[in-house]
Order: C-alpha cells, then sequence, then structure tokens
C-alpha cells in the first residue's frame, strides 16, 4: 500500500475493508467510500474546505443533547430522511403515508385516557382532534396505540423551554375497540427549526428559510402492522410547498375546521372559537 495516490487510494480502502465479516456493512462501507472519494475528485475539493466540512460536522455533534439532535436536522434539511422513509415505506395505495420523525419525539410521554386535553395548560385556541385508525380493508384495529407530540401557538415544542417540568402538547394513547381515537389540545403553529446552530448556518448560506407548515405528530403501532410515523398538517397554511425539512404530502393535509363559541364536541359551553379535525389513519400489514 506505498506510494498511493489520487486514483489508487479508493481501492486501497476497498481492500482493506474487504475483510470485514458482517456483509451487510462491507457492502456500506465500500459505496460509502467509493461514492466519498468519488465526490472529492468531482468537486476537486481543497484542503481548506475538506476542514471546513470537518469543523461543520463537529459542531453539529458538539451542539447535540438529550433534548436536541442536530444530527436529524441535517437529514432532514439535506432531505436524506426523507429519501430514506420514502425507499423503506412503500405501502399499498389507501394506506397513511410516512414521513420525517423530526427531532422532538421522546420516548416516555405520559399516557391519557380518550377524550382527555393533553395540552397540559398550553396556552392557545381549543383543537379536538378525532379519527379511527383502519385496515386497508376498512377494518378498524382495535388499541391500537396512538403518540401524538406537537408545537405550541408559538412554534415550540416542550422540551425546548427551559425549567420544563412535565410534558405538554405529548401523550400517548389507546385506540378503543372500534379503532376510534379522540383528544383535545390547541392549534400548533407553524415554527422554524432551530437555527441558531451549524445546520441554520447551513441554511443561511444556502439562502433557505428554515419554517416548517403547522402539523400535528403522529407514530401508530398495532401487532401485525407496520409502524406508521407521520404527520397531519394544515390546510391552506403557510410553507406547505417549502417545508425545510421536505415532509409534506397531499395526503397528509387535511381541514381544520373553526367553529364559532358554542357547544364544543365534549359538550361543554366554549366561550371563545374552537377548531376541530377528523382523521383516519390506515396501517399497512407487517411484511410475512
Amino acid at each position: 500500500m506505498r506510494n498511493l495516490d489520487e486514483q489508487s487510494i479508493t481501492q486501497a480502502v476497498l481492500n482493506q475493508n474487504a475483510s470485514a465479516e458482517d456483509c451487510r456493512l462491507r457492502e456500506i462501507m465500500t459505496s460509502l467510500v467509493q461514492h466519498l472519494h468519488a465526490f472529492a475528485r468531482e468537486t476537486k475539493l481543497t484542503e481548506a474546505e475538506w476542514e471546513k466540512g470537518i469543523e461543520f460536522l463537529t459542531a453539529v455533534g458538539q451542539i447535540c443533547s438529550p433534548t436536541r439532535q442536530e444530527f436529524i436536522l441535517l437529514s432532514d434539511t439535506l432531505g436524506l430522511s426523507t429519501l430514506i422513509i420514502a425507499q423503506n415505506h412503500k405501502k399499498p395505495a389507501g394506506c397513511t403515508e410516512a414521513t420525517v420523525f423530526g427531532p422532538f419525539y421522546v420516548s416516555n410521554a405520559p399516557h391519557f385516557e380518550l377524550g382527555a386535553d393533553i395540552s397540559r395548560g398550553l396556552k392557545g385556541t381549543p383543537w379536538f382532534v378525532s379519527g379511527r385508525v383502519l385496515d386497508i380493508d376498512g377494518n378498524p384495529i382495535p388499541n391500537a396505540i396512538l403518540e401524538v407530540w406537537q408545537a405550541d401557538d408559538s412554534g415550540f415544542y416542550d422540551v425546548q423551554k427551559e425549567g420544563l417540568k412535565e410534558y405538554q402538547g405529548r401523550a400517548v394513547l389507546h385506540a378503543d375497540s372500534d379503532g376510534s381515537y379522540h383528544f383535545k389540545t390547541i392549534v400548533p403553529e407553524c415554527y422554524p427549526i432551530p437555527h441558531d446552530g451549524p445546520v441554520g448556518k447551513m441554511l443561511q448560506a444556502l439562502n433557505r428559510h428554515p419554517w416548517r407548515p403547522a402539523h400535528l405528530h403522529f407514530m401508530i403501532t398495532a401487532p401485525g402492522y407496520e409502524r406508521l410515523v407521520t404527520h397531519v398538517f394544515r390546510e391552506g397554511g403557510e410553507y406547505l410547498d417549502s417545508d425545510a425539512v421536505f415532509g409534506v404530502r397531499s395526503s397528509l393535509i387535511a381541514e381544520w375546521v373553526r367553529h364559532e363559541p358554542g357547544i364544543d364536541p365534549d359538550g361543554n359551553l366554549s366561550d371563545m372559537p374552537y377548531y376541530t379535525l377528523e382523521f383516519d389513519f390506515v396501517l399497512s400489514r407487517e411484511a410475512r
């Protein structure tokens, strides 16, 4: 391996990696090395640019924390997350489409009974969300688990706030025996992804905005069905055609219906306008 040059270095690296016992790892690393080396040759990458790239990735890692995942933001804003989701979640026609997971999910969200107010005191316009979890034939999927999370009416998630004492705007719910679910919360607003770090600087350098359209996150699981990670977006909302993380699907856009003050879906008198959303989710069966 002596006297390697810009043409021979690639094969030398591949030869060194060829003894990996994990076949899939060997396949991935072979392709990665080939594409990285081809990228450097194609762009005639300079040492200064290479160093800048390393500085950027170092900064991405350094800003990560238990409540902030900058590498997910980087993957999302480069469209890589959407690409991987699209090629790994090809579903039968009629199934609800998957979209990006995002960096604000937590695994220990509080459990609520159906109909509960999951906002836990968030200020905003009341919102009543309901629907069913179904299979491709329209049959209900009983007791499906729905994990829900959202931004508040200022565009912030609970985990972005200092001094957080309890989670707000996120919940774990169980659909009932006919696949129905319903809960109360507040209407979320569009928001910018965190752009005070290296990913934000990248977007600024590329003359791109950091905004996401208003949406509600869902992760739905049930035995025998493929896990669904998706959003429901607001019809007519801003940034639907320029989502910073490329997550919008037409099938996931729904009308968030505004109602004047009056009797709300819970049977209570509301002295302020409120919104409703009805949205059914169709799960794809697990491959056998």
